[in-house]
């Protein structure tokens, strides 16, 4: 009995963490305390060998990909977000856990364990805010102790439970069968109304963190700039875009050139993506969401002048729009971790010749809001293709993708170019990055790769004159594409053509191949070749730690 009311401690445990995690839900919903399970789960991800966390998104996309989830940006974070929810529950059934075991061998040390154990908890959690970014800063002091009352009241509310059932011999059967059973140690007993309390409590918490999942999904792409409604609201920004107002080395051809193309075959995904559909990775179980009127840019090191911009600053600058494709090096081939729109920043070389760069200066390194940090050398900052990017698509960032502020460098996978940058710092050495130190490419040089868009490829897409049209796209950094070509089982490769002019000379390439259709089971190949004349590796590798190769192929049966 001694073990299965240890057993039923496990449980009670766990109903307590739901409401636990509910509670620390709504003071983050509703005064932007810290929301525990994902403030746990950014700072142990933080803290991981680069090994494990290689290993795990490398996981969860070939699981994402295989079952075909969804898109594999937004469903990765949905599976993270669960995780960090599953962390405090398991913490739960730990500590339920050790209360059971002393109620039933040290009951006189069950209150003190019920502290103990709150104090323990906030001691872990203190440790963990104080070494995350904070979105605003002075709450921490408020969330200190927002935690504190959390954590203890969590330790006084299963002492309370575990100690008003301990000794009651029936405590098993009662919960199987929720009957009354008879007080045996006068100190209560464990009524059908009592546990339904306790369980429908976890419930709730249940439904709630259900609820708070769907909210977090649905406000991502809310209106940029804003902690809270007393804030004051960030600068407007709404230009038209689209190729006619592009500018700059990256300019799109014009308006008459593109529009003289042939059509993408019918499901090739969209030359341009919306910014609420364009990909999301970063650190962040959720994306930092700053104050856009209180948003800093400091820029420091070896400058001849210091400096502090605003957001106000920023778009008072001559700007630079072009079409931009942005890949993330944990993309696998053919996978969707890739996007192309229309970018609007300042040219980072305006904004240094603005602070003057002292002789040694050689290397930049970048700090953003949410810890995440990377270099990247003068030389390439130069590039008037680089810039301080504000704007997608017309308007100004949305949180998930930077807002006020991140850099687009040329030829670089997404790892490379921080979101919600806050300091830049010019020095005479290279310094390390985020991902680098956990053991990805210095360089990060995006793959040539080409994919099949696979919803293309149906029996009811069979044209009146017995042809499938394919399509697809093909990317390889500022290199450009040269060539594409498709093979049809083992039969020769066949160049296609190529939808050119590309959008930009920073985008992918569209590309159509009209196939002569012939009954039966065929596999499709694609492979590119970019603009060098190199052809795309056919060698099969994962994403990490240089980028995804291979060749992309999709089964079909007409």
């Amino acid at each position: 009995m001694k073990r299965s009311f240890v057993l039923v401690g496990a449980l009670f445990g766990l109903l307590t963490s739901l409401a636990l995690m509910a509670v620390s839900y709504l003071g983050n919903l509703l005064v932007n305390l810290p929301f525990l399970p994902f403030d746990l789960f950014d700072w142990l991800t933080r803290r991981l060998p680069g090994s494990v966390v290689e290993t795990g998104i490398r996981s969860m996309v070939a699981i994402i990909t295989a079952l075909r989830l969804g898109p594999t940006a937004s469903t990765a974070k949905l599976a993270e977000q669960i995780q960090a929810l599953g962390l405090v529950a398991i913490t739960g059934v730990v500590f339920g856990l050790v209360m059971g075991w002393v109620a039933v061998t040290r009951r006189n040390w069950l209150a003190s364990t019920g502290w103990v154990g709150g104090v323990l908890l906030w001691l872990g959690m203190a440790l963990v805010e104080t070494n995350l970014p904070q979105a605003v800063p002075n709450l921490l002091f408020f969330a200190l102790v927002w935690l504190l009352v959390l954590l203890l009241g969590w330790g006084w509310l299963l002492y309370r439970i575990m100690d008003n059932y301990a000794g009651d011999t029936a405590l098993l059967t009662a919960v199987t069968s929720l009957a009354r059973v008879p007080t045996l140690t006068g100190r209560g007993s464990l009524t059908r109304r009592n546990f339904l309390i306790t369980a429908a409590s976890g419930a709730a918490g249940l439904v709630v963190l259900a609820l708070g999942l769907v909210n977090f999904r649905r406000d991502e792409p809310a209106t940029s700039g804003q902690v809270n409604p007393v804030q004051a609201p960030a600068p407007t920004y709404n230009q038209p875009y689209g190729p006619q107002y592009t500018t700059g080395p990256a300019a799109s051809p014009s308006p008459a050139e593109l529009a003289s193309r042939f059509d993408p075959a019918p499901g090739t995904r969209p030359e341009v993506v919306s910014a609420k559909d364009f990909y999301r990775i970063d650190i962040n179980t959720v994306p930092p969401v700053i104050d856009g009127a209180a948003w800093r840019l400091a820029i420091a090191g070896l400058v001849n002048k210091t400096a502090s911009m605003t957001l106000d600053n920023i778009l008072n600058h001559a700007s630079v729009s072009q079409a931009v494709t942005l890949s993330c090096i944990s993309n696998p081939v053919g996978g969707d971790l890739i996007g192309n729109n229309f970018w609007t920043g300042v040219p980072f070389k305006d904004i240094l010749a603005e602070v003057g760069l002292q002789p040694t200066a050689t290397w930049i390194s970048f700090m953003a809001a949410d810890g995440f940090y990377e270099s990247m050398s003068v030389k390439e900052a130069m590039d008037p293709r680089c810039l301080l990017v504000y704007a997608m698509n017309g308007q100004l960032l949305l949180p998930e993708h930077g807002f006020p502020l991140r850099i687009y460098i040329p030829n670089h996978y997404g790892m490379k170019q921080p979101k919600w940058l806050t300091q830049i710092n010019l020095t005479n050495k290279p310094a390390a990055g985020y991902w680098v130190e956990r053991g990805w490419d210095m360089d990060a040089f995006p793959q040539t790769t080409s994919v099949i868009d696979t919803q293309a490829v149906k029996k009811s897409s069979i044209a009146a004159d017995g042809t499938l049209p394919l399509g697809g796209i093909a990317w390889s950094g500022v290199r450009g594409i040269q060539k594409v070509e498709v093979q049809v089982d083992n039969d020769a490769w066949t160049p296609v053509k190529l939808r050119t002019p590309a959008l930009s000379p920073l985008t992918w390439m569209q590309w159509r191949y009209d196939w002569k259709a012939v009954p039966g089971s065929h596999t499709l190949t694609v492979r590119a070749t970019d603009g060098t004349g190199a052809l795309q590796s056919d060698q099969d590798a994962g994403p990490g730690p240089l980028g995804a190769t291979g060749l992309h192929s999709v089964n079909i049966n007409l």
